[in-house]
């Protein structure tokens, strides 16, 4: 057997593999096919309801009948969604200029300066992040009660900027830890102090991990129900989470179709997030790979 194989035509060999390689490709496009069916069907579906008559979901489609714009007038104008939207935007857009400023900063400190208590500091961020949020939504409730905060949009941000720090710190100090020292070093004989090489040199060598932390720290506060709804208490301050929840859960206006065309307005700002920032990202997988 061994010496037929060794008598094989270099041809039928190469003519094998080739065989081999255009059946891999058929199964990994196959595999990718059905995964996008999978997820791409909900998405019409909820699409073709925002569009779709009534109010409710029986006569709903991903390509409905008589498509109209009447579930989106509706949601304008007589809803709250308007107030609600620029409510989770200012929460969102908060949290996510804080977590990217401080998670960047506390980074770079844990990764490039050597200081007491460093390695006590780490392991305390270590235990933090094991902790979900949610843990501590009584401890949270009682604080923001006697500082004066509850109902406040710019706490709700900072309890999530606050939740988000140890992970996003962590995330940031591994980053800069594989960024050369050296320059670093080059810098400080030339007479940078500390800030001027974090703003000038770290911070743009650190692009891709920003970006990602920018898109995470956008989507949690914009998609989160559990905390807004324990300390917002004024309809004028709810988010679109309790706003879309309301919609549905008052017995006697279930509009699930207007539901659904707010649900895709709240698809609009991550989609266009990570259009942008894209670039980003795939410029950071791409350095990483080399690296490795």
């Amino acid at each position: 057997m061994v010496d037929m194989l060794r008598r094989e035509p270099p041809a039928a060999i190469a003519e094998r593999e080739r065989r081999k390689g255009r059946l891999s490709s058929v199964l990994i496009h196959l595999e990718l096919l059905v995964v996008a069916v999978i997820v791409i069907f909900p998405l019409m579906w909820v699409v073709g309801a925002s569009f779709g008559p009534g109010g409710g979901l029986a006569n709903t489609s991903p390509i409905p009948e008589d498509a109209s714009l009447d579930n989106y007038v509706h949601l304008f104008t007589q809803t709250g969604y308007g107030r609600w939207y620029l409510n989770s935007l200012y929460v969102a857009t908060l949290n996510m200029v804080g977590s990217v400023v401080l998670s960047a900063l506390c980074g770079y400190v844990f990764a490039r300066i050597r200081f007491r208590g460093r390695k006590f500091g780490m392991l305390a961020i270590l235990v933090l992040q094991m902790f979900p949020s949610f843990l501590t939504a009584i401890a949270v409730y009682m604080l923001f009660l006697n500082f004066g905060l509850l109902d406040s949009l710019t706490g709700l941000a900072l309890v999530s900027i606050a939740a988000a720090l140890p992970y996003n710190t962590w995330l940031m100090k591994g980053y800069a830890d594989n960024l050369p020292a050296s320059l670093d070093e080059a810098a400080a004989l030339d007479g940078a102090g500390r800030i001027t090489i974090f703003r000038k040199i770290i911070l743009p060598l650190m692009r891709p991990m920003l970006a990602f932390v920018a898109i995470t720290q956008f989507t949690i506060p914009w998609m989160d129900f559990i905390l807004p709804r324990l300390l917002l208490q004024s309809p004028s301050k709810q988010t679109v989470a309790l706003g879309l929840f309301e919609m549905i859960t008052d017995q006697y206006a279930n509009d699930f179709t207007t539901f659904a065309a707010g649900a895709v307005f709240l698809a609009v700002p991550i989609t266009v997030l990570f259009v942008v920032m894209q670039r980003y990202l795939v410029a950071g997988a791409m350095a990483g790979a080399e690296k490795g």
